[in-house]
């Protein structure tokens, strides 16, 4: 494997199980290949602007890495029906952007978030997204849902061989009462399917969080047993 950059941070409160103590390991990196990420997917990483990174903690082993079988996916009656109810959004796929619309739209869902989940405050500016979100990785996408003229949604996605990873996904309040977050991945995992690709890396999920949990409903799926060293080859087990 290619030699990286690889720093792990000082240990802090776990943001999605507060009782937990949480480190991350990052791997600092300029150029990357659409190949070389993903055999990191594999490996259990995931990629925020130009942070590629995984869990380190020094004594939790609650995240674990979750991919979904694309070439076995099937739509369930719900997932049939959230597709139904959001038949008049429309989606749009692209490079990622950092558009006055896009940050304001940023910010209006994390204002809602910190009211109804009590998330941290945040209040992103076009620089300080860019620096967040946007690097020039020839595999970044950006799914841009409107309805009608109105940006209603935003999910970044990276897509590499044989596989796609779901990134972030924010949307409008106002369209929360339709499942946007199920329907933004039931968008992707067809998209997957379609180009022939094998997995979607859902990121991590946390049974004993309900921010994290729900990514097991979407099946048949994998999770790896345990972040490899480099020299180790991953091993991905299916979900009971």
């Amino acid at each position: 494997m290619k030699e990286w950059v690889r720093l792990v941070e000082p240990p802090r409160r776990c943001a999605y199980l507060p009782t937990q103590t949480a480190s991350l390991e990052l791997r600092l990196v300029r150029q990357l290949a659409a190949a070389e990420y993903a055999d990191l997917l594999s490996r259990g990483y995931r990629r925020f602007g130009y942070q590629v990174f995984r869990p380190a903690c020094p004594t939790c082993r609650a995240c674990r890495p979750l991919r979904v079988l694309v070439d076995r996916f099937e739509l369930s009656a719900s997932g049939r029906r959230v597709l139904r109810q959001n038949a008049d959004i429309e989606v749009e796929l692209g490079r990622p952007g950092a558009t006055d619309e896009q940050v304001a739209l940023y910010n209006l869902y994390h204002r809602f978030m910190r009211t109804h989940r009590g998330w941290p405050g945040e209040q992103a500016t076009p620089a300080s997204y860019r620096e967040g979100f946007l690097a020039p990785f020839d595999f970044a996408r950006e799914w841009r849902y409107r309805q009608g003229s109105r940006l209603v949604g935003v999910a970044l996605m990276d897509e590499v061989p044989g596989a796609i990873s779901l990134v972030y996904c924010y949307y409008h309040p106002s369209w929360r009462k339709r499942s946007p977050g199920t329907f933004s991945i039931l968008n992707q995992l067809l998209f997957a399917r379609e180009r022939g690709y094998r997995h979607a890396y859902l990121g991590y999920w946390i049974a004993a969080c309900r921010s994290m949990s729900y990514k097991a409903r979407f099946r048949p799926h994998e999770l790896l047993r345990e972040f490899p060293a480099d020299e180790e080859m991953p091993v991905w087990e299916p979900a009971d």
